[in-house]
């Protein structure tokens, strides 16, 4: 078999069972056993293909974030993708994730990768929806794709191709899905929130185009990095913040400065944190080491996405037990919410040719999975969800 065609064939296998070959996110590693998976066969084969290769460079890429180190689950997503990069190249190719502020600051992630300042990064594309509102599809759009549906999407419905596209003309930069935190809360707040009257006035921290919609609905959106949310509540400079979901917004300590916690976060469904590569390192790195990259990418969104499933329940509890009042949004607010999100959509189409071709078909495949899930999917939860009564 030539080389270019083993890589390929390496890839594709380790991307199809990646998900049980993941790795931890903290500071070390959890061994699998490679006869366990198929995919640990795969990453095998990929090592052995640069341990064979003495002509191959050693590189060490420092790499920046968006995230705070304390957050274990959205840091270690930037973790879990360095360490299977070193690991898969032996240790001649090695990343090290740095926190928000110690490379750039948190919401100029893209910024400093596009320059060429740093090589990689990692972040959420929606951060940057200032340059162009059609990054917003790398991350989430409100009323958007639950986390297997934006997978879906990215992986088998050409978003990823779509995005890569606009990322290479728009900001010389290549990106991968390496996270995903699945379908989030609606925020912190200081009131109840009855109506979309309520939101009127409020001072919110929320990015992307959620801020957008809010924005809409009359709050006074302010973008933050996480580290600085909680001062930001406590002295009151913001009324009402959303992060990503309990677990997270327990350590950030929202609890104690916030009473009312709303659900669903109907502006981040499901949304994808990204690798974003310098084009031109990318494109100086050998084929291994990209196919490695977009492995490790692969495992980093599958295992963020299991890391937060697992942990957010229990999270959820313990801040219930705080005090923390559970509040669903009602119809209304959620109704007007789409209402001001649709608008939105209409605008940024006549705004940017590329919103308006990314969203036709992004919207196309939106229409075709929702149908499917709802037979599939939603009818079984729904029956599930009338065993929790008490969840309003």
């Amino acid at each position: 078999m030539k080389r270019r065609e083993f890589l390929k064939t390496a890839t594709a296998g380790a991307l199809g069972a990646a998900a049980l070959t993941l790795v931890g996110c903290g500071s070390k590693e959890t061994a699998v056993p490679a006869e366990e998976t198929a995919a640990a066969g795969q990453a095998e084969e990929l090592q052995k293909e640069v341990a064979k290769d003495s002509a191959l460079p050693e590189l060490k890429w420092q790499m920046a974030t968006s995230w705070p180190v304390a957050l274990d689950t959205i840091y270690g997503g930037a973790e879990t993708f360095a360490q299977r990069v070193t690991a898969m190249t032996g240790g001649k190719f090695t990343i090290t994730a740095r926190a928000a502020g110690e490379l750039a600051p948190g919401l100029q992630v893209l910024d400093v990768v596009s320059q060429g300042a740093v090589p990689v990064g990692h972040t959420a594309a929606y951060y940057y929806v200032g340059k162009t509102n059609a990054v917003a599809f790398g991350t989430a759009l409100p009323f958007g794709l639950l986390a297997s549906q934006q997978n879906s999407w990215l992986y088998e419905g050409g978003g990823l191709d779509l995005m890569q596209s606009l990322y290479k003309e728009r900001f010389n930069v290549i990106q991968f899905p390496a996270g995903n935190t699945g379908a989030q809360m609606g925020g912190w707040f200081n009131k109840e929130i009855d109506t979309p009257k309520d939101l009127e006035g409020l001072k919110m921290r929320i990015p992307g185009l959620g801020g957008k919609v809010m924005n809409k609905l009359g709050v006074t959106v302010q973008v933050l990095p996480g580290g600085e949310i909680f001062q930001a509540l406590q002295t009151n400079a913001i009324d009402a913040a959303e992060w990503v979901g309990p677990y997270d917004d327990e350590k950030l300590g929202f609890h104690k400065v916030a009473k009312y916690y709303y659900y669903p976060g109907w502006w981040e469904p499901g949304p994808s944190l990204e690798v974003q590569v310098n084009l031109d390192e990318w494109n100086k790195l050998p084929e291994v080491y990209q196919e490695i990259i977009k492995t490790a990418a692969y495992q980093a969104n599958m295992t963020m996405l299991a890391r937060y499933n697992a942990k957010n329940n229990e999270a959820l509890q313990r801040l219930l037990d705080y005090g923390v009042e559970l509040r669903r949004y009602s119809d209304e607010v959620l109704a007007a919410a789409e209402a001001a999100a649709n608008e939105l959509y209409d605008e940024f189409k006549q705004q940017d040719a590329d919103f308006k071709s990314i969203f036709e078909q992004w919207d196309a495949f939106r229409q075709r999975i929702w149908e499917w899930n709802s037979i599939n999917e939603a009818s079984f939860m729904s029956y599930i969800s009338s065993k929790f009564p008490n969840i309003d």
